[in-house]
């Protein structure tokens, strides 16, 4: 009787600290967004919101445009990385050199991955920094993040999940695309979720590879022209890397404010994102269980 009443004591109190812990961290998120929020509002002016001059536009818009290149990459090579681990995959030496690079990669620190995407992207083929380089650079970054998540995600499905299609006569690809990786939709999310996130956030990848500055002309939107938007090989600054050079190198007399209200954009860029998306993959998980 001791001993339980024991246990429920010790139960009690590590459940009120790990309680305790979450709202700390939850209350200094909360505070960070706040004081974020509060010193962008307070730059906010209508030169700064601009496309031109000290206005943050063009910054926003490479960030937007470069995190959704390096999703191209990322996602579906992260997705199929993460099939194959979780039902393809068996225990030899080949496999286990697999999650090792994969486990690797997920740590590397990002001014490795930065001078790695200079050294080959950049110098090795001749180019000048250029939003493909920095998109390449991040899907380094982020792939083992997505494989790991949809690989957790597909193992987490009840294997009734797969017998019961088995059963029922689909072939195991069959399965793993129909039933077990649309039951992962969410969780698959999520990982896609954190991946943008480290793009929005990422400098030391970018500085190296797109550069830190941009020369757009918002009236040309030939691809293949070095100006327009849509080039991938042109330079780019995104907010993070102009938020970094402001902060560290910046001399115009309003660089803080520009910093400040960059600051308070990526933060507003990145809540934005998250609540799409999802938004989106509820979407999709009720389209898809709806089709079965």
């Amino acid at each position: 009787m001791k001993r339980n009443n024991k246990a429920k004591s010790v139960d009690r109190f590590v459940t009120g600290l790990l309680y305790a812990i979450a709202v700390f961290f939850v209350v200094l998120l909360a505070a960070i967004t706040v004081y974020i929020l509060y010193k962008g509002a307070r730059a906010v002016s209508p030169g700064l919101l601009s496309f031109h001059g000290d206005g943050v536009g063009v910054q926003l818009f490479n960030t937007v445009y470069l995190v959704f290149l390096s999703l191209l990459v990322t996602v579906p090579i992260g997705i199929l990385t993460g099939m194959y681990l979780a039902e393809y995959a068996g225990r030899g030496a080949f496999v286990a050199i697999i999650r090792t690079c994969v486990e690797t990669l997920s740590s590397l620190p990002s001014i490795i991955v930065g001078l790695f995407g200079f050294l080959v992207l950049i110098q090795m083929t001749g180019s000048k920094w250029n939003l493909l380089a920095g998109s390449l650079s991040l899907a380094i970054i982020n792939i083992p993040l997505i494989a790991r998540t949809t690989e957790d995600a597909i193992r987490s499905i009840p294997r009734s999940y797969y017998d019961g299609s088995i059963a029922l006569g689909a072939t195991r690809w069959q399965t793993l695309v129909h039933i077990l990786l649309k039951a992962s939709v969410p969780r698959i999310i999520t990982g896609v979720i954190l991946a943008a996130g480290r793009g929005f956030g990422e400098a030391a990848v970018l500085m190296y590879t797109a550069g830190m500055s941009s020369d757009i002309n918002f009236n040309n939107w030939n691809p293949l022209s070095y100006n327009s938007p849509l080039n991938p090989l042109r330079p780019a600054d995104t907010l993070s890397v102009h938020i970094w050079a402001l902060k560290t190198e910046g001399i115009a007399a309003n660089a803080q404010q520009i910093a400040d209200l960059s600051a308070a954009v990526l933060i507003i860029l990145v809540f934005a994102f998250s609540l799409g998306s999802r938004a989106l993959g509820r979407h999709l998980q009720k389209k898809m269980l709806s089709e079965d």
